[in-house]
């Protein structure tokens, strides 16, 4: 590719709206445009690019997994989403409209049950199982505060993927290969990652794994062990149990639990004084959709007392209609891990991927049944696999960039190589950058020609911005048979002889 002929609006200037590295320089190096402030992002010609790059990678690694590839409707029937429960409980991030017949529609932001509905039509017995399907599509939620650019925008490009079993035992096997998939996908991207236990959240099953990217710009609280691979999201992090006396004093915290159909009650949680409540885990004690704080309380529905209270905590201190214990505590920095009794930590992370053990859970509620090798007809198991392809760009440059710039991974870059004509006047300059150009593209390395009539100083500035892994800038230097060869991460310059940088650069790639 030419530069000359190459739609990328590079600026100077920081978007207004924008704080993280990833939002400034993918905006500044003209990667993506911001459509109207409102969580919206339109990829420019290399933005797709990289787009498409990662998403091969994703591709790639799924395929070799035995992972089929599909296209369903972006647009879902809301009836779907009635079918199985989840049309009130995911709340107002679905955004909902009804066509000119006056059904109810949905943009989907996830499609466990669309897939659900393909398979329920297509898959009868149990000899067409095991069965992964995946796409990579768009998605939308209708974020409350998006933000962070393309890390938490309404629109994004996702994978999702969703396999169907004929036991428990073999979702299980694939819920396994479908970790070790992920962890390859992020390692061939260049990515310092985490894989952490997590609470399942609005997609349900009774286990899944989140894949972090570390980045101190992470939204995510992660809980890791310093002297084991354990980590956890800090919503479902769990540490030794701590022993309490009779002594110990106590804290009771009121709170209104929401459930569908606009059931309420009143929750009394009993915790230690010092440790501080973990909300999720409190609304799972109870089954709630949401907790909300209320005036302190006398007399309670439900009380639930942390669990590692045990007799320290009378509960006919209490009134409350009913009782139970869990674990609803905060694990904080310095606890002991639950493996190997290494002590705990807090660090940051970017969720890019997320895998769940789903059970039953859709198949019961959308009726996707297939007949055993008894002839029964019993619902199947399922596993549901998404990775956030748009917000890995997101999550790469969080990891990879310095103050001048991106940097892109070898797997994620828009070009592998940039040649800069320093002056475009210099015909000496000119045909070794072309030679250069025509010999590596024929070699099928991908590269930039920054042919631009234009001075030194605003190309260099554009290469040090868009971050591809290397360059060639033939300059003044040629005049004593020399060119430099230059290294994105870190700006290392080496001096090549212009005699042998062609056998240098085939050396390289």
């Amino acid at each position: 590719m030419r530069f000359s002929r190459l739609l990328i609006p590079t600026t100077k200037e920081t978007p207004n709206d924008a704080t993280l590295a990833s939002h400034i320089y993918l905006i500044r190096a003209g990667y993506i445009q911001s459509v109207g402030g409102s969580g919206l992002y339109n990829f420019l010609p290399l933005g797709k690019k990289i787009l498409d790059k990662v998403r091969a990678v994703v591709k790639d690694e799924l395929d070799k997994a035995g992972c089929q590839e599909v296209a369903l409707s972006f647009v879902t029937p809301a009836a779907l989403w009635q079918e199985s429960g989840r049309l009130e409980k995911y709340g107002k991030e679905l955004l909902r409209f009804k066509d000119r017949k006056n059904n109810d529609f949905i943009l989907g932001p996830t499609h466990e049950e669309m897939m659900v509905n393909m398979v329920r039509q297509t898959v009868k017995s149990y000899k067409q199982l095991p069965l992964n399907l995946y796409q990579i599509n768009l998605k939308f939620r209708d974020e409350i505060r998006p933000r962070f650019g393309i890390m938490r925008s309404r629109e994004f490009l996702m994978k999702d993927g969703y396999s169907f079993h004929a036991s428990t035992e073999d979702m299980q096997r694939e819920f396994a290969l479908m970790e070790e998939t992920y962890k390859k996908i992020f390692t061939r991207l260049g990515l310092a990652f985490r894989v952490v236990e997590a609470d399942s959240g609005a997609i349900g099953g009774s286990g899944s794994k989140e894949f972090m990217v570390l980045a101190d710009s992470g939204e995510d609280t992660i809980v890791v062990c310093n002297d084991c691979e354990y980590g956890a999201n800090i919503e479902a992090a769990v540490a030794k149990p701590k022993a309490y006396d009779v002594q110990t004093e106590v804290k009771t915290l009121s709170m209104k639990a929401l459930y569908d159909e606009g059931k309420t009650a009143t929750v009394g949680f009993v915790l230690p004084v010092d440790i501080e409540l973990q909300e999720v885990k409190a609304c799972h004690s109870v089954g709630a959709n949401e907790l909300v704080a209320c005036e302190d309380a006398n007399t309670f529905d439900i009380l639930v007392i942390e669990e590692t209270l045990g007799a320290a905590v009378n509960p006919a201190e209490y009134s409350s209609e009913e009782m139970t214990y869990a674990d609803i505590s905060s694990v904080c920095e310095g606890d002991a891990c639950v493996h190997c009794g290494g002590s705990l930590r807090y660090t940051k992370g970017i969720e890019a991927g997320h895998i769940f053990q789903l059970g039953t859970q859709y198949s019961d509620a959308l009726n996707c049944n297939f007949l055993d090798e008894n002839g029964k007809s019993v619902p199947m198991e399922m596993g549901t696999y998404g990775i956030g392809v748009s917000r890995l760009l997101a999550g790469i440059i969080e990891q990879n960039h310095d103050d001048k710039g991106c940097i892109w991974t070898k797997e994620s870059a828009p070009f592998d190589l940039q040649i800069i004509v320093s002056n475009i006047k210099d015909e000496a300059q000119v045909a070794l950058g072309e030679k250069l150009y025509e010999e590596m593209t024929a070699l099928g390395i991908d590269v930039l020609l920054d042919d631009r009539k234009e001075r030194f100083g605003p190309k260099i500035k554009d290469y040090e911005l868009m971050g591809v892994p290397h360059a060639v800038v033939i300059g003044k230097k040629l005049a004593d048979g020399l060119v430099e060869f230059l290294t994105r991460d870190g700006m290392e310059k080496q001096e090549v002889s212009s005699g042998e940088i062609e056998t240098f650069l085939k050396a390289q790639f």
